[in-house]
């Protein structure tokens, strides 16, 4: 499936890139509450209570004051969890994340609640907590759930995995291969936090996409454009081109453009 032309790169389209896209629930429409990892709470209920009808905010406002009220575990599974099992069904799947990310808040989740509720969780559910981390820890504790989540082939928990939380605790290695990842399997660069940053000046990630490049080109498959759009930001200190990256330079090559 052909992705939309990229975006220029600066930090404000990186944080509005990870707002959801094709490979999302839907949970960010453009109508919608802003991505849940990166509106503070407090706005993000705001947000979504605007949406909702009356019965599901009345929902929210009693699953809210359940989570405030009796945070951690109590009993084989909190109370607070069993609202996040039913956040689809009562706020609809659009709204199902922000629903979410606000209960785990409310319940003041740490590293080992959240890594419960993720491993015994629905996608969804995985995604949710994904959303959730930057509101939650400071520190890399849950960086396993990350990792995770970027061994999978959903690309929906893969985009999630590449929020803010990940784009402060994945080490560079870890960080590259994840962008490969996203051109691997159709996730827009758009959706990964603090892109700009991260990639500039980026020699290994520079020789990485020139090296995929020359691999499509070789095949006859086009170059996404998101890889251009990346390369270009490791390029921005860069003084030569890195090795792989002719494939990317001229007009005349018929594979230089998206099909």
């Amino acid at each position: 499936m052909t992705r939309p032309r990229a975006t220029p790169a600066t930090p404000e389209a990186d944080a509005a890139g990870i707002q959801a896209t094709a490979h999302t629930s839907g949970a960010e429409a453009a109508d919608g509450p802003a991505a849940p990892a990166l509106t503070p709470p407090a706005e993000l209920r705001r947000r979504l209570t605007e949406r909702l009808d009356g019965a599901a905010r009345a929902w929210l406002d009693q699953a809210l004051d359940e989570a405030s009220a009796h945070p951690g575990a109590h009993g084989p599974v909190s109370v607070w969890e069993l609202r996040l099992a039913e956040a689809g069904r009562r706020c609809g799947p659009a709204h199902a994340d922000a629903a979410r990310v606000l209960v785990l808040h409310a319940a003041h989740a740490d590293a080992d609640a959240l890594t419960r509720v993720y491993f015994q969780g629905t996608a969804d559910e995985r995604r949710a907590v994904l959303h959730a981390l930057p509101h939650l820890l400071t520190g890399p504790d849950a960086l396993p759930l990350i990792e995770d989540a970027l061994r999978t082939n959903d690309t929906r928990l893969v985009a999630a995995a590449l929020g803010p939380y990940g784009a402060r605790h994945l080490d560079a290695h870890a960080w590259r291969h994840a962008v490969l990842k996203c051109l691997f399997t159709g996730v827009g660069l758009d959706q990964v936090a603090d892109l700009a940053r991260r990639a500039r000046g980026d020699g290994e990630l520079a020789r990485m996409l020139g090296d995929y490049a020359e691999e499509r080109t070789a095949a006859g498959r086009p170059v996404p454009e998101d890889l251009r759009r990346v390369l270009a930001l490791t390029e921005s200190a860069t003084a030569t081109p890195t090795h792989g990256t002719d494939a990317l330079h001229g007009t005349d090559d018929p594979h230089g453009k998206e099909s």
